[in-house]
């Protein structure tokens, strides 16, 4: 494919041909790079065989390269050849020109099958070496070049660790587990190459936090070895990486030398107890050296390519001296530079200097950006009028200040999509663009944090492509668990479920990611501070191809609603079994009050007298009341009328009307006066109250007729007066004294008497007849007196008392009616 941008066509747009020309450079860039990766290998497995061969360090390794290189008119790249044997002058056999007085080293033999390959003699060690040609040390020349060459070819950093565990492993160290960290932004390290530890052990220290007491931390901050042979002391003091510690009675953590501050260490774990002796640490620290170089290459950061057309060295001064202006502000803003083509038209933009709050929708921030170009950052921002507005600001110096904009761009499979203001600066020959991103704004994130905190609630995402997880600060108080550990992938999740609740929790996930159906669900976690109720609603995002990428879901802490739902369902078992038990007493007591009383509507003939009686009882409640009447005949020939109102509902106030009535009914008959009768059942009730608020309370109204002169003496103990009906008046009978029963201790009861004529009608009643909430007694007394005289005209002498009651639709209390009417031929 050709790779001129003018292939794209002589039509298309400018921003089209844009694209096509960065296109184009990166991928020549690309090549650039592969070649120089290529020459790099080559020069540093020749720094490597000269490392083991004389025990240099890299830069004297590298020296030595360039001087001979030099001296014999040769390139660089043919001096490495020609020491790794790949390229031999003229044919003649390989030379070692860098160090002559080297014997060769000689090839061993093949081993037979089974047994191990004895390392043949190196020849003397180099100067400085811990043991002579015959000690421990005299085979680690050869095991040093064997790993120079290999590592110089290491592919990803577990090639590396197993070429280091599998390379030492003949040279006695005892060494049968190798872990390769580098240090990561924040101090934290990244596991980036291990051998001989196991799958487990690594996806459990795969990250480590920057936290006290890790070895491998401690090796780089103080750039020396760490030795750690004493397993019981070392664990007090460091956190032993590995599982089970006691495997690895013996390690040692070295860091990777290199042009600054380590970083990178390689821990190397034995299972073999003991101290490592001095030819081994010699040996790993070697190794060490040697593994600088391709650790370099496989970390992946390669210097920002400059492009053509922009700014001199002198521009690129004035860009760091406006970082420094930059790393003071507290919003986003960058400095571009505009490269030119060789008409002097603007293709692109290289970011020169970044403010630290500076972040692109990837995630970039700060000097992340700076050497990155607009196109191949944002490579839709082409065309826009975003870019035109920045080309205005450059042609005619004056601040462009553009509308709020959507911008898409496609992370990790994920479309992300954000809106910004942008605003752009002409300074000299550079722009000056700061920004607002609006759906990231610090006043939208206030108001998600206060709505989350306030409704106890959190958000999370789970990236399915890139195996990470990203939770709200709520979410992490909802769990229990300390944000500095990090949100919980969702495959962990279940591990804090309760485990009844685990079987549909996985039913509803596996819906989620197989079908795309959203998740609506409620289930219990065990935290710190006990089980929780949380209800999840979550649902995926999805590729292209409909496979799912993205989870993203609220959780919410329902465990205060699902207490009071709880709390609910206890009252209303308790409201249920209290209106069963009421309604069992209510009926026990209506049975009981049937009992006691006579038949509640009659009409009786007593003494020469027509007597209508009337009990109904209250609309409204389920407890039976206490009102009460008793008629009876006397032993003299007269007659007994009571009304009464026992104070209280349900059994209680049943008993006592019972205890009244017939204790009236006994001392009447024997002869005893009326108020005499009233004051003894003051005291019966005074002496015989349960209620430890007081004595039962009861109004009541007795008169005796006497037949013979047709007079009836009657006394009340606070009751309502009788109401005597005679020809066309109404009118209530004057009142003895009466206190109400069981008030007071010292009570004085009065009587009174009044002769009855023919015709005439008189009304013992209890207080439901006339009461109205609200309403002054003395109108339901008018309203008694004026709706009786009502029904007299009408005719109603024989039922009056059942009228009235059946007139008092919707009472609220108990009605009772006694109509004593004297016949008119009496």
């Amino acid at each position: 494919m050709d790779s001129d941008p003018r292939s794209a066509g002589e039509g298309a747009a400018p921003e089209v041909l844009a694209l096509a020309k960065v296109v184009a450079r990166l991928r020549q860039e690309i090549e650039d790079l592969e070649g120089v990766a290529a020459t790099t290998a080559v020069v540093e497995r020749a720094k490597g065989v000269l490392m083991a061969r004389l025990g240099l360090g890299a830069d004297a390794a590298y020296e030595r390269l360039v001087q001979h290189a030099a001296g014999r008119g040769r390139s660089l790249l043919e001096q490495c050849w020609i020491i790794l044997g790949g390229v031999s002058p003229g044919g003649r056999p390989p030379e070692s020109p860098l160090a002559p007085s080297a014997p060769p080293v000689p090839s061993a033999p093949a081993a037979p099958a089974g047994r191990r390959r004895a390392e043949p003699d190196a020849g003397p060690a180099p100067a400085g070496s811990p043991a002579g040609a015959n000690g421990p040390a005299a085979g680690h020349p050869r095991i040093l070049a064997r790993l120079a060459e290999g590592l110089s070819a290491a592919g990803s950093g577990d090639d590396l660790a197993e070429l280091l565990r599998s390379g030492l492993d003949g040279g006695g160290t005892g060494v049968d587990g190798v872990m390769v960290y580098a240090r990561a932004p924040g101090g934290s390290l990244e596991l980036t190459g291990h051998a001989g530890v196991g799958g487990v052990v690594a996806n459990q220290w795969r990250h480590v936090p920057p936290l006290s007491g890790i070895a491998a931390l401690e090796a780089i901050a103080t750039c020396g070895p760490l030795w750690l042979e004493d397993p019981e002391r070392d664990a007090r003091r460091y956190l032993m990486i590995g599982d089970p510690p006691e495997r690895w009675p013996s390690r040692a953590w070295l860091p990777v030398p290199g042009d600054g501050p380590p970083r990178a260490v390689v821990g190397f774990l034995r299972s073999v107890p003991g101290a490592f002796d001095a030819p081994t640490r010699d040996l790993l620290r070697r190794a060490v050296r040697l593994c600088a170089a391709p650790l370099g290459a496989l970390d992946g950061r390669a210097p920002a390519v400059g492009g053509t057309g922009g700014a001199d060295d002198g521009g690129r001064a004035g860009a760091d001296a406006v970082q420094h202006v930059l790393d003071a502000l507290s919003g986003p803003a960058i400095v571009l530079t505009p490269l030119r083509s060789a008409a002097g038209e603007v293709e692109d933009y290289r970011i020169d200097a970044a403010a630290p709050e500076s972040v692109d929708v990837a995630g970039r921030r700060g000097t992340e950006l700076v050497g990155r170009r607009v196109l191949e950052t944002y490579p839709t921002v082409a065309g826009t009028a975003l870019w035109d507005g920045y080309l205005a600001a450059l042609r005619t110096g004056r601040t462009y200040e553009g509308e709020p904009f959507t911008y898409e761009e496609v992370v990790a499979g994920v479309q992300r999509r954000s809106v910004y203001s942008v605003r752009a600066t002409p300074l000299g020959e550079r722009l000056v663009v700061s920004w607002i991103r609006h759906d990231v704004s610090e006043r939208e994130v206030r108001r998600l944090a206060d709505m989350q905190r306030l409704g106890n609630l959190g958000w999370a995402g789970w990236n399915l492509v890139a195996d990470t997880a990203v939770w709200s600060d709520q979410l992490y108080a909802i769990f229990g668990r300390d944000p500095a550990l990090g949100p919980v992938r969702l495959d962990e999740l279940p591990r804090y479920l309760v485990a009844a609740d685990l079987p549909r929790m996985s039913a509803a996930v596996a819906r989620l990611l197989g079908g795309g159906e959203p998740v609506d669900e409620a289930f219990r976690v065990t935290t710190p501070l006990g089980v929780r109720h949380v209800r999840i609603v979550a649902e995926t995002q999805t590729d292209a191809d409909g496979a799912p990428v993205e989870v993203h879901g609220l959780l919410q802490d329902v465990t205060a609603l699902q207490n009071a739902e709880v709390a609910l369902r206890e009252s209303e078992r308790d409201v249920l079994i209290q209106r069963g038990m009421l309604k069992a007493e209510r009926l026990l007591a209506a049975r009981l009050q049937d009992t006691l009383l006579p038949i509640p509507q009659q009409s009786l003939e007593l003494a020469g007298l027509r007597v209508d009686v009337a009990y109904v009882p209250a609309d409204s409640g389920i407890n039976v009341g206490g009102d009460w009447y008793s008629a009876i005949g006397l032993p003299d020939g007269g007659a007994l009328f009571v009304v009464g109102d026992v104070a209280g509902h349900g059994l209680p106030a049943v008993g006592t009307m019972a205890q009244l009535r017939f204790t009236t009914k006994g001392m009447t008959i024997t002869g005893s006066a009326l108020p005499d009768v009233l004051g003894r059942l003051n005291a019966l009730l005074m002496h015989t109250a349960t209620d430890p608020a007081g004595s039962a309370t009861a109004t009541m109204v007795m008169g005796r007729y006497r037949p013979a002169d047709r007079r009836l003496t009657w006394v009340r103990a606070g009751h309502l007066p009788p109401l005597l009906i005679r020809g066309d008046e109404a009118v209530f009978l004057p009142q003895p004294a009466g206190p109400l029963l069981g008030a007071a201790f010292r009570a004085a009861y009065g009587q009174s008497t009044v002769d009855l004529l023919p015709g005439d009608h008189l009304l013992l009643y209890t207080d439901g007849l006339v009461e109205e909430p609200g309403e002054d007694i003395e109108a339901g007394l008018d309203r008694l007196a004026t709706t009786a005289l009502r029904l007299l005209r009408e005719g109603r002498h024989q039922t009056l008392a059942r009228t009235l009651a059946a007139l008092r639709r919707g009472h609220r209390d108990d009605i009772c009616v006694l109509d004593l009417h004297v016949p008119d031929d009496a």
